[in-house]
């Protein structure tokens, strides 16, 4: 067998064929099947967006209501589940929401008997994946809630996914234009190319385990601070810098102590993450002192890294103007990075159901570089 050499983190090495959408870094684009996300965002429901990435297409009316109704149908949580979530919501620190989520989404795997993807006809796997997709956000709601000593609400449906979410967490009606900013926000974190954690669900998906086994691998790839764990510490960094005077002596001293920059550069884009521009309109639109300091430190921040990496091209990311939307909108900081996989479970889910087309297991190698190889034992 002949083996290459791959680039180290597998940087720009394609390794799979999707049509589920692309990133174009240098153009500072990205799309959703053939439309543009940020379209999509400004003009489609999360229901809608979750049709065409599981089903292909953009629903017409009916087919939006008929899956609609279908997610609505598969949020509720089994007896069985409710029984065991009041401790495991009472486990771990207060920003480890998105091991609890990774621990109910195994459990519920296992009571439903979820089964291997390999040798499975695409209506079940489906089926699986718009079950993951519908209680997600339910047990994510739910755990938070425990944890503060308060009873789990039911999704409320006809308020959209985005309202749903709102409620759920806060126990009240979301102010309209906070449904909006969220739900602009979920459409748009939907899918983003081969992410770390879709790349790990797809790798799992491989094996042909089954659609919550690979879920489940993608949380725990999300959860990472240079993934999706971000948004929280990028809002930190806000709360650290505190006013747009200190922006740059802050920035200096991270750089110099060899820290990252949370909210400022992107694996893909050379350009500023076209999310950020998204979410910076909304930002704006929700208005306040906070996304008055955010809007100021960006251009400090931006300014202050140009000159102290320069040619690195670190722009404003995702995180960055996501942890002041939810912020804006009531959002606690814990649940940052699990309002961002209530989206991204739909692209997970759309990558999981491409992946059981391609019978082969995903199995790259490794170049051995330790000691000469075999050595007398001693």
């Amino acid at each position: 067998m002949t083996t290459h050499t791959a680039p180290p983190g597998l940087k720009g090495l394609v390794v799979a064929r999707t049509s589920t959408g692309d990133v174009r870094g240098t153009e500072g684009f990205y799309h959703f099947r053939e439309y543009s996300a940020l379209d999509l965002a400004r003009h489609r429901s999360l229901e809608d967006v979750a049709h065409l990435m599981i089903e292909g297409h953009l629903p017409d009316p009916a087919e939006s209501a008929a899956f609609a109704a279908e997610l609505a149908a598969a949020a509720t949580l089994p007896h069985e589940l409710l029984e065991v979530l009041l401790a495991v919501a009472r486990s771990g620190r207060d920003r480890d929401a998105l091991a609890r989520l990774r621990t109910a989404v195994s459990l519920l795997g296992s009571i439903e008997g979820f089964g291997p993807t390999y040798g499975a006809d695409r209506a079940a796997v489906r089926a699986e994946v718009l079950r993951l997709v519908a209680t997600v956000p339910v047990l994510q709601a739910a755990l938070h809630r425990l944890r503060r000593g308060e009873a789990p609400l039911p999704p409320r449906p006809e308020l959209g996914a985005a309202g749903s979410w709102l409620w759920m967490l806060s126990g009240q009606e979301p102010a309209p234009e906070h449904a909006a900013a969220v739900g602009a926000y979920l459409v748009s974190t939907i899918d983003h190319g081969f992410s770390a954690s879709t790349f790990s669900a797809r790798v799992t998906t491989s094996s042909g385990a089954d659609v919550a086994s690979a879920v489940c691998a993608a949380i725990g790839t999300f959860s990472g601070p240079l993934h999706g764990g971000a948004p929280d510490r990028a809002l930190d960094a806000l709360d650290e810098i505190g006013s747009p005077d200190r922006a740059r002596g802050w920035v200096r001293e991270r750089v110099g102590a060899g820290e990252r920059i949370m909210g400022f550069g992107h694996a893909v884009y050379r350009t500023t993450d076209p999310r950020a521009v998204l979410l910076r309109e909304w930002a704006e639109r929700l208005g306040g002192p906070l996304a008055e300091l955010a809007v100021q430190v960006e251009r400090e921040v931006t300014q202050a890294l140009a000159e102290l990496k320069p040619g690195r091209e670190l722009h404003t990311n995702v995180e960055y103007y996501a942890g002041v939307v939810m912020e804006q909108c009531g959002i606690p900081r814990e649940m940052f990075t699990p309002t961002f996989a209530v989206a991204r479970v739909v692209g997970w889910g759309a990558h999981v159901l491409e992946q059981t087309q391609d019978p082969r297991i995903i199995r790259p190698a490794a170049q051995y570089v330790g000691p000469e190889a075999p050595q007398p034992l001693p």
